[in-house]
């Protein structure tokens, strides 16, 4: 694993690795875009270029040093993330934590980066933080870290992988040198979905197109989610203002979790574009092609102004529940009723 084996992201991986042929390398990184498309992996890889004693500049990913940091056990390389992101890697158990593991990047693991930084590296010259979600941090965590940033020790290279960069502070982004991560290439996510989970074609490139361009979304969608999304999409083209019960019924069976009503929003957002493709007459660039008869149907009774209407008020819904201010099923009721009863 190094950065020549980071796919489908070229204008990134060109900009790292121009730096580090001219030995431009800034002191600090945001990796910003969304998840699942490579930003962790380029982490690794810029690293191991970092501390590689074996190919300098460009990292060998076979010496003891490469090796250890993918497995983020280099002494010099620093790991830092919120507790349930560790607890989710297999990394820590919820028994290591007094409570539910935070889902924050909290002050004190800002603090105990910063001590770790002020010390010589023990086998490396440079010495390099990974921050996982960095826009996890919380209001006191990103005030200590801008410290960081601000008066950086030297020999030190700071990565923050962000999926949400615009939740970092404006004086956090202004110090870091942006690399942005685009949405993999749809053929590239279907063709390793289809070797790694051994689907067939039409499946996984239908997970591939779900996902959005993320590999790490297609790898982990439900394959039995894949098949219901016919029910989902078919009920919410059936609701109606004339029947709030129905929409709260929909609300409460897709507003259990966060991750449950980010998935239908997800899927919503795709079928509007579906939709808006029935209605230009492109069918054949839809997703959910199985389903063109119901687009098509959706798309005669739509304006465009609707549809443009509807993928607002979704991506307004998805944004709120991703801040994780607001609650879920809460969230989709007002969606769905904004929708269905002030006109959709």
């Amino acid at each position: 694993m190094t950065l020549a084996s980071v796919q489908g992201q070229p204008r990134a991986m060109d900009a790292l690795q121009s730096a580090l042929r001219s030995g431009s390398v800034h002191h600090a990184y945001l990796f910003a875009g969304p998840e699942g498309v490579g930003k962790e992996l380029a982490a690794v890889g810029l690293a191991q270029a970092l501390t590689c004693p074996e190919a300098p500049e460009v990292g060998c990913g076979k010496c003891t040093s490469c090796v250890r940091i993918t497995k983020g056990l280099h002494p010099d390389v620093t790991w830092v993330m919120p507790d349930d992101e560790r607890v989710s890697r297999g990394l820590a158990g919820r028994s290591d934590f007094t409570g539910t593991p935070s889902r924050e990047l909290r002050v004190e693991q800002i603090r105990q980066l910063q001590e770790r930084l002020a010390l010589r590296g023990l086998e490396s010259k440079r010495k390099v933080a990974i921050l996982v979600s960095a826009e996890q941090m919380n209001v006191q965590a990103q005030n200590a870290f801008l410290k960081t940033l601000e008066e950086p020790p030297s020999e030190t290279t700071l990565i923050l992988v962000a999926s949400a960069m615009d939740r970092l502070l404006p004086t956090i982004r202004s110090r870091c040198s942006k690399v942005y991560f685009g949405p993999l290439p749809v053929d590239l996510v279907a063709r390793h979905v289809q070797q790694e989970r051994k689907l067939d074609a039409d499946t996984a490139a239908l997970a591939a197109v779900m996902s959005g361009g993320s590999l790490g979304r297609a790898l982990a969608l439900d394959v039995d989610a894949l098949k219901e999304r016919k029910d989902v999409l078919t009920a919410f083209e059936a609701l109606s203002g004339d029947d709030i019960p129905a929409l709260l019924r929909f609300a409460e069976a897709h507003g259990g979790s966060r991750e449950d009503a980010d998935t239908a929003l997800e899927l919503l957002i795709l079928w509007t574009r579906d939709v808006s493709l029935a209605k230009a007459g492109a069918q054949d660039a839809m997703a959910n092609r199985d389903l063109k008869a119901l687009a098509e149907a959706a798309a005669q009774r739509t304006s465009e102004a609707a549809l443009h209407r509807r993928h607002s008020l979704l991506e307004s819904a998805r944004t709120a529940i991703g801040s994780r201010n607001g609650a879920p099923r809460l969230q989709l009721e007002r969606l769905l009723i904004e929708l269905c009863v002030e006109g959709r």
